[in-house]
């Protein structure tokens, strides 16, 4: 199984309420991709982040393999969420892709 973690920081300029809005899209878009992607195992996207964080959403999902995760990336569905909901609104993005071990499962 492969993991892959999206931490973003939004862009400065939103206020309060523009900043919950594109959570809220960024989190029915990506979320809604459970079942339209081959190989992709679960989605889920955090916006609720404590005090001490220093990013405004997390995307967690897992993929049966790399081959999956690399699928995924140009998956219209895919493509269309992050054009539309997330490129536009993001300021930074973070991103770590591994491999989960007998260890971690």
């Amino acid at each position: 199984m492969v993991k892959h973690v999206i931490l973003w920081k939004l862009k400065e300029e939103l206020n309060g309420a523009e900043k919950e809005a594109v959570k809220a899209g960024i989190k029915s878009g990506l979320e809604g991709l459970q079942g339209q992607i081959p190989g992709l195992l679960n989605i889920r996207v955090n916006t609720n982040p404590l005090a001490s964080s220093n990013c405004d959403v997390m995307l967690d999902s897992a993929f049966i393999d790399e081959a999956a995760l690399q699928g995924y990336t140009v998956h219209p569905a895919h493509v269309e969420v992050a054009v539309t909901k997330v490129r536009p609104f993001t300021a930074s993005r973070f991103c770590m892709d591994y491999e989960v071990t007998e260890e971690q499962a």
